[in-house]
């Protein structure tokens, strides 16, 4: 017995032409996370993430899961060195992007703005993200959230997310050479919790202002590194490198201009010295009687 021909089938066999794919009819991936987003199978498991750029913004226009398609596609064109692109990306289409999504999506715009230098819409949207913590509006409103790092979920509570943000915004101002700010910035984080990078770059913003007595101060307050400690260690190392060669050229120049300084005080007063005739002995003058 003949299966009746359906519909699809029917134009295929009149036309002779096969009918425009979906993008539910493209190929899916049997297992792992890529099985529910076809552009996702196509990054991963094709390794071609130039033609899963397309495919995720088919997503987006099609309204299928704009949240992740949006996110996805921001990476991927960040490892593509298209993160200007990826930035008016996520500026256009955020506003169909669901409220919980709001704050990954921050933070992917954080990435790519300090891969692009833009250091000025980094400062604004840090600043932006502490208000609204300090508010009590950041994560809905509750004090703590949950966060993926490497498959693996934890909680993070809104102190520490203060902390994060404050540490980056630190950095921010740094490369903007406003190292008052960013004292300032560190010195509010390190309230909030410890931190020997930090701790390090607060040194490092000190110095930057000649206050090397401060400077020395903090970093003597930064705890040696233990090898087995949490992650961030190599951070911290370089910082601390960084920090401790900086003290160092500083005391140097420091000790190299007194001296400099000296020679040239001692040159002028020799000069001084050796042209100055009231220093001349002069000859004594006899004195007249007192007339009475």
């Amino acid at each position: 017995m003949r299966r009746p021909i359906s519909g699809q089938q029917n134009q295929l066999h009149v036309s002779g032409q096969a009918p425009p794919l979906s993008l539910r009819d493209l190929p899916r991936h049997p297992q792992g996370p890529c099985r529910r987003h076809p552009p996702k199978n196509v990054q991963l498991v094709d390794k071609d993430p130039e033609r899963a750029i397309p495919l995720f913004w088919a997503a987006i226009n099609a309204g299928d899961r704009v949240d992740s398609a949006l996110k996805d596609m921001a990476i991927v064109m960040k490892q593509q060195n298209r993160a200007q692109e990826a930035i008016e990306a996520i500026k256009s289409v955020r506003t169909r992007c669901a409220d919980h999504a709001q704050e990954s999506l921050d933070n992917i715009l954080l990435d790519l703005y300090k891969r692009c230098g833009r250091l000025d819409d980094q400062v604004a949207l840090l600043r932006r993200k502490l208000f609204l913590i300090q508010q009590g509006i950041a994560f809905n409103g509750k004090r703590t959230k949950t966060a993926r790092s490497q498959g693996k979920k934890f909680q993070v509570s809104v102190e520490q997310e203060a902390t994060r943000l404050l540490g980056n915004l630190g950095w921010a101002l740094m490369q903007q050479n406003n190292y008052i700010e960013a004292e300032e910035a560190y010195r509010r984080a390190l309230v909030l919790a410890p931190d020997n990078n930090k701790m390090c770059n607060l040194g490092i913003c000190l110095m930057k202002q000649r206050r090397i007595g401060e400077a020395k101060g903090t970093l003597r307050r930064v705890k040696p590194v233990v090898a087995d400690g949490p992650r961030g260690v190599d951070s911290h190392l370089k910082a601390n490198e960084r920090a401790q060669q900086m003290l160092t050229d500083l005391e140097s120049e420091n000790m190299t201009k007194c001296g400099a300084d000296r020679v040239e005080q001692s040159k002028l007063f020799d000069a001084f010295l050796g042209s100055s005739a009231i220093w001349q002995p002069q000859p004594c003058r006899e004195s007249s009687g007192i007339r009475g």
